[in-house]
């Protein structure tokens, strides 16, 4: 989904490589292709002014690391801000003190509600958990079916005491279901509730009426993360409507854009809780908004360099720490470079620390990472 935004930024980066330090004009030029890299990929607009206000507010400010280059210092800067727009922590589930925990869902029609009822419950089962599927969506032509195939995949059991196509009460179902969970024991009730094509105001009145009737301890809204902008309208009229603790995000192994994905959590201020990337019950987890940024960048072995660079050149860590800080930075920049460039990228930062370089010369480690590179 991401691929086009990581090869933008990644060429974006680029350009900075061999620069001494950042200029006002580097500064601004990496801002605009930034910018015009999150608008391509469908981020919305007041989220990318935000965000790349941030990055070049910390690029002008940013102490310059003994360890990283500028090129490397962007890297950073563009990651951890992309951390802090998708959420910054790894929000987990609220289960209630006594009693069967209740997790509502709620979304549109197609954004995969049933299916991602499903692969919750096999989630929450394989954390120890002894889950119960409900089937409260009694509108759509057989959903009842569906998440009851859905149940029998993942050996979860699921309560349709009416059966659906238009008939029944989904508010009695739903206020039924908690007292059947106390009464086979089960610790966690999922709650699958009717979505229409689009927003309307029978939706919103019939899920608010669920929401008031069980009092939920979550309540998740599942979105499609392939529709892009128009996800943000109908999180907007969800939480506006029914109002909702988290949202899950389904469809991510697609080929849109991502734009929703980035931006969801900054318009709306509730976290993604889970993401769904495939179409196995098993294609399922915690959203770690660490590890989505990373995804984006697509550079893992450079921010974990970064990371170990930085480490070692805190106040304390001594001279040891600090050479290794100077070598980790020479790694980092290596990987990103010719050979041919590399090497000159070394003899250049010899020239610096000649101390550095005499250590170098004795140490056959630092030779073997120039190899690896």
């Amino acid at each position: 989904m991401f691929a086009t935004l990581s090869d933008r930024l990644a060429e974006t980066f680029k350009n900075l490589r061999g620069k001494g330090r950042l200029s006002e004009a580097d500064i601004d030029a990496t801002a605009r292709e930034i910018r015009i890299a999150l608008l391509e990929a469908d981020v919305a607009l007041p989220v990318v002014k935000e965000f790349v206000a941030a990055v070049k507010e910390r690029a002008r400010g940013e102490e310059v690391s003994q360890a990283l280059n500028p090129a490397q210092q962007v890297v950073k800067i563009v990651n951890d801000e992309l951390v802090t727009i998708l959420g910054g922590e790894t929000r987990r589930l609220r289960f209630a003190k006594s009693g069967p925990t209740v997790i509502m869902l709620a979304g549109l029609q197609g954004a995969g509600k049933t299916t991602l009822a499903a692969k919750l419950a096999l989630w929450l089962k394989e954390q120890g958990r002894t889950p119960m599927l409900v089937a409260a969506d009694l509108q759509r032509p057989n959903a009842v079916q569906q998440l009851q195939v859905n149940g029998d995949k993942v050996g979860v059991p699921v309560f349709a005491p009416e059966p659906g196509n238009g008939v029944g009460d989904p508010v009695g179902v739903a206020r039924a279901s908690v007292d059947e969970a106390k009464r086979r024991l089960h610790d966690v009730v999922i709650i699958d509730t009717a979505g229409r094509l689009g927003v309307d105001a029978e939706m919103m009145s019939q899920a608010a009426a669920i929401r008031d009737a069980v009092q939920p301890d979550e309540v998740l809204f599942v979105v499609d993360a392939m529709i892009g902008q128009d996800a943000l309208t109908t999180a907007q009229a969800f939480l506006d409507g029914v109002g909702y603790d988290g949202v899950v995000l389904t469809k991510l192994d697609g080929d849109a854009r991502g734009g929703a994905a980035l931006s969801i959590r900054q318009v709306t201020g509730r976290p993604v809780m889970f993401a769904s990337s495939g179409e196995k019950m098993t294609d399922f987890d915690l959203f770690h908004p660490d590890r989505m940024a990373s995804r984006i960048l697509d550079m893992g072995d450079m921010l974990t360099l970064i990371e170990q660079a930085e480490k070692d050149v805190r106040p304390g860590a001594g001279a040891q720490g600090r050479a290794e800080a100077h070598r980790a930075g020479r790694r980092v920049h290596a990987r990103r470079l010719p050979r041919a460039d590399a090497a000159g990228q070394e003899a250049r930062l010899d020239d610096q620390d000649p101390q550095d370089a005499a250590r170098r010369g004795a140490d056959p480690r630092a030779a073997r990472e120039l190899r690896r590179a």
